[in-house]
This record gives structure tokens, C-alpha cells and sequence, in this order.
């Protein structure tokens, strides 16, 4: 006989938020007698619904989910209002509320240009892409370097078969990947202080993990700007800072790259990333992190609670900045 053993992360259906609360919400909405007209009137929804109306993959969503990826013991999906306006992206600015300013940000056309160390350069058509990916929908757990946390149904594919697609050189080591800059729109990108355009790094290891997921949807939607729209990414046992928004370029390379917040001050943003309670942030402790769906305050967990599936890859490594 054939026993299944659960996966650090998975939780009984039960405990997760049914996924009709965010793919239907309008109907639960009139359901519980809130006309249409009452959703329109609210603060935040009319800007973001309006953004994903537009998007031409809108037709694509909501994707199959893969039960395999839950929310994890104890924690419950962080309500779309929430997670969808309360969000880093430097490049709008350095407060949480940059939602507004986002929608600024033209989604069409984009490319993605796969270059470095591959057999052929490729520059990819976003909607082309998305026509060929093998989009699911999985439920990661997400940990800010800033010790706050969400619980996000993303959609996308995963980073391996973007790889794969991208077939790299024997002698490729790391993946660089960088943002779009475009400062008329993206008014953080005129801070000059600053080391524009975004860029990221992932081993290759790191990237064929079942776990890296490049996300082009949430809550049953395409991706909303604000939340890096077309294309960002997904490393849920690494700091937030590494899953890169905007993406338009990945790079294949034998050279290290220095991310951003590395660039910025490396004695702070390692390279690594990777979540750890015991090593904290030179100016806060990691041990624990507000939930900010329920605005409890948890343990952290050792990568972030997916151990059991990223730490073979790092038991070579005595460089205490993997934790950094």
C-alpha cells in the first residue's frame, strides 16, 4: 500500500480560503446584497479593476490550481485588497501606497529578452509567451526582508521551463535578470542615488527548483501593475526583495551579479537571501513577522517553512551571507 507523505507547506483543503472569495467575488458581493453599484463606489477597487479589464490576457485566468502548493499550517489567504495595494516597488517609490502611481506603467507591448550564455538570443512577445506557458495557480507564503508576510494564490509557470525554453550553455552558472526603466512613468527610477534598472540574481540550481515560479496572475486575474505586471517572480523561501517585478531581461552567465539592494549596501541585501530567524537584519530581528491579512505577529520560519525543498542546494555553502 502507497502512503503519501505531506509536504512541509501543505494544510488540509479545509483550512484555506475557498477559492471562490477571490475568483468570484463580485457575485459574493451581490450576493450578500451589495449591488454593482456599491463596488464601484469603493476607494480601491474602480483603478485596479480597470487596469485588468484591459489586459489582453485577462481570458487566461483563472488557471487550474495545483493542490500541491497550500497556504501552510495555520496561515489563510491574505485578502486581495490587501495584498494587491499594500506593496514595494522602488521604482513608483519607497512607500507601501504606490499602487496609484503605478497604473502608469504601459503593460503593451513588452518583451522579454532571454541573452547570455544561451545557444540563441530570443526576444519574447508577453502575450506569446503566456499563450505557450503551462500556467497553474499555486498558493506561496511570501516573506518581506521587513518581517512582514503575505498568503498569495499566484498564477503563473514555473522559472525551469522558462530555462529550459531559453536552453543555456553548459558553462552558465547564474541568471540575471532585470527590470524595465522607464522614468517618465516610473517616477522612482529619477532618484539617481539610486542603481537603476532593478536587477536580481538566482543561481541555476536555485532556478531549477520546482519552486521558482515566474507569476503573471493573482487572485484569478492577470497580474495587477502594482504587483510587477506583466511578468515578476516568485523565490518563497528567499526575502521578498529577490522576487524581481517587471521583468524584460534575463541574462545567462558564469559571473555572479550583484543585485540591487547588494549594490545599495551589501552589508545588509546579500546575495543569498534566503530566510532565516536566527540571522537577523542589522537593524531588526527576523525571528518572527506580521501577517499583514490577520496582522498577527508569527514565527518565522527556516526558509521560510519550504526547507524540506530548497536546502539540499545550499549544504555546500558556509558563506554566513546566504542568510543576509
Amino acid at each position: 500500500m502507497f502512503f503519501r507523505r505531506p509536504r512541509s507547506w501543505e494544510i488540509k483543503e479545509s483550512q484555506v480560503t475557498p477559492k471562490a472569495s477571490y475568483v468570484n467575488r463580485r457575485q459574493i458581493l451581490a450576493a450578500a446584497g451589495i449591488g454593482v453599484g456599491a463596488i464601484a463606489s469603493a476607494p480601491l477597487l474602480p483603478k485596479l479593476a480597470s487596469a485588468q479589464e484591459v489586459d489582453p490576457s485577462a481570458s487566461l485566468y483563472p488557471v487550474t490550481n495545483n493542490g500541491s502548493f497550500t497556504a501552510g499550517e495555520g496561515r489563510v489567504l491574505t485578502p486581495e485588497d490587501t495584498a494587491t495595494t499594500y506593496t514595494n516597488y522602488y521604482e513608483f517609490g519607497s512607500s507601501k501606497n504606490i499602487w496609484r502611481k503605478a497604473q502608469d506603467l504601459p503593460i503593451r507591448p513588452w518583451t522579454v529578452v532571454l541573452d547570455g550564455m544561451v545557444e540563441q538570443e530570443q526576444t519574447l512577445d508577453i502575450d506569446a509567451l503566456l499563450a505557450e506557458a503551462p500556467l497553474e495557480e499555486r498558493i506561496y507564503r511570501h516573506r518581506c526582508v521587513e518581517a512582514w508576510s503575505m498568503v498569495v494564490p499566484w498564477s503563473g509557470f514555473p522559472l525551469s521551463w522558462l530555462v529550459n525554453k531559453a536552453k543555456p550553455l553548459s558553462g552558465a552558472k547564474y541568471l540575471r535578470i532585470e527590470t524595465f526603466e522607464d522614468s517618465k512613468v516610473a517616477v522612482g527610477q529619477r532618484q539617481t542615488w539610486y542603481p537603476w534598472p532593478y536587477v536580481e540574481g538566482v543561481t541555476i540550481d536555485e532556478a531549477a527548483n520546482d519552486l521558482a515560479f515566474m507569476v503573471t496572475g493573482i487572485y484569478g486575474k492577470p497580474l495587477p501593475k502594482q504587483n510587477g505586471a506583466p511578468l515578476r517572480l516568485a523565490l518563497p523561501w528567499k526575502y521578498g526583495f529577490k522576487s524581481i517585478k517587471g521583468i524584460v531581461r534575463i541574462s545567462f552567465t558564469d559571473v555572479r551579479p550583484v543585485s540591487f539592494w547588494e549594490e545599495i549596501n551589501a552589508s545588509e541585501y546579500g546575495f543569498w537571501a534566503n530566510v532565516n530567524p536566527e540571522i537577523p537584519h542589522k537593524r531588526w530581528s527576523q525571528a518572527t513577522e506580521r501577517d499583514i491579512g490577520t496582522d498577527k505577529r508569527i514565527p518565522t520560519q527556516i526558509y521560510n517553512g519550504y526547507g524540506d525543498q530548497v536546502a539540499d542546494i545550499y549544504k555546500n555553502v558556509t558563506d554566513r551571507r546566504l542568510w543576509s
